[in-house]
């Protein structure tokens, strides 16, 4: 049926200069960590227009299994506080703003030793309540601090190509966007479909990300890339078919691993530590996504 009054109208997010997602179309990529670090590696460069640090946030969009809350090491941190308006404030740590639907859900486990624990919490919606909390995590959160706006904030998606990335695409005015998949095949079957249902709704699409494209043993000394998961072949034929640009390529890093889960984002690690239990795979992930958020913030700021 039409819609009175025409078509939606596409909005910015208040206090956000710069909307950048980051998505797949399969779930299990390693999305949400590639977000995480994306967003911290952003925040490590400068806004050359203001000689100051970027700043930068972090929204999770995924309402089912959000992942943010674990990543920014807030797991249990309880629900965030309102401001005078009632505007939700971000939850932040090592410096930067986060808001996922991890923080706004009640504890239900009863056993759990952990205060405000609600892990096991789950989220049994149907759509229109899933529009409402996406909604609601777009448009309610108060992004200024002191206040300044963000220069840009990282929105961490679901997978799939469901109600999440549609209502976003029809609300929200973005300005790019990073797709991640891994080798498989499987993997780029979804990535494609993904690709089409955003530029479907006129989001930009910024290029694309291969995670754990390859393993670079650390005590080996040889230097010579594993392809655990097939080479990087059938990646980049669909990269040209699609014409879409390859970002980067990150390999399979243990500590990449452990610092999500321990909530700490790899980027932040310092040389010598990253060199010590990672060797050549870890200084490559590093300088790899350093280079990724080079690319992603000159795409950004390219006709301003």
């Amino acid at each position: 049926m039409p819609r009175k009054g025409g078509p939606i109208q596409k909005r910015p997010i208040a206090n956000v200069d710069k909307v950048i997602v980051v998505a797949s179309g399969k779930g299990g990529v390693g999305k949400s960590t590639v977000a995480l670090n994306l967003a911290f590696a952003l925040a490590l460069r400068k806004n050359e227009r203001m000689n100051t640090p970027l700043r930068v946030g972090l929204l999770d969009l995924d309402i089912f299994g959000p992942s943010i809350p674990t990543l920014m090491g807030l797991r249990n941190a309880g629900e965030p506080a309102l401001s005078s308006g009632g505007a939700i404030l971000p939850m932040t740590n090592h410096g930067l703003p986060c808001m996922s639907m991890g923080f706004l859900l009640p504890s239900t486990n009863s056993a759990s030793l952990e205060e405000n624990d609600n892990t096991d919490t789950p989220i049994v919606w149907r759509g229109l309540m899933v529009q409402k909390a996406v909604q609601q995590l777009l448009f309610d959160v108060d992004w200024s601090k002191d206040g300044n706006g963000l220069d840009v904030l990282v929105v961490d998606m679901p997978p799939g190509t469901g109600d999440v990335p549609l209502t976003l695409g029809q609300l929200v005015t973005v300005d790019g966007s990073v797709i991640v998949s891994t080798p498989q095949d499987v993997a780029l079957s979804d990535v494609r479909k993904g690709i089409a249902m955003l530029r479907k709704v006129s989001v930009p699409i910024t290029g694309l990300i291969l995670n754990q494209a390859y393993y670079l043993c650390p005590g080996c000394g040889t230097g010579i890339p594993r392809y655990l998961f097939g080479k990087p072949d059938n990646f980049n034929n669909v990269a040209q078919k699609l014409d879409v640009p390859v970002l980067g390529e990150l390999p399979l890093v243990e500590g990449v691993s452990s610092g999500a889960d321990a909530g700490y984002p790899y980027v932040l690690s310092s040389i010598d530590a990253v060199k010590s239990s990672d060797g050549e795979g870890g200084l490559t992930w590093r300088s790899n996504m350093a280079q990724v958020a080079e690319k992603v913030a000159a795409s950004l700021w390219k006709t301003s």
